[in-house]
């Protein structure tokens, strides 16, 4: 993979971890078909592009952007669906991960510029 793709293969990859976390849920404890085999293949997808990110993407920034991601977009399903509630301070805190994963890229972009 070429270092240009790295960023977007990450944000798909948390996009799948997304995925995952709610099939997860929705599996009942694995004993749901079809959420199980979503889960399984949103999974191993979402590692493989992890792991193809963390070859140019340090370790820490990939998987710091990678968890809070994937949580931010797993309670925004949870909320869209109707599992979860949303509060303004709630809403507050997911805007402040969302901030600071811009932050971790825009540092990592300018620390490869040096």
């Amino acid at each position: 993979m070429k270092p240009g793709y790295a960023w977007p293969v990450l944000l798909a990859s948390a996009v799948l971890e997304a995925v995952w976390a709610n099939a997860l849920s929705a599996s009942a404890g694995f004993s749901v078909l079809l959420p199980t085999v979503v889960f399984a293949v949103a999974v191993v997808g979402s590692m493989i592009g992890l792991a193809a990110a963390m070859r140019h993407i340090p370790t820490g920034t990939a998987y710091a952007v990678w968890t809070s991601v994937g949580t931010v977009l797993t309670v925004a399903y949870a909320a869209a669906t109707g599992n979860e509630e949303l509060s303004w301070l709630k809403v507050m805190f997911l805007a402040a991960i969302i901030g600071c994963v811009v932050g971790l890229k825009r540092l990592d972009a300018s620390v490869a510029e040096h």
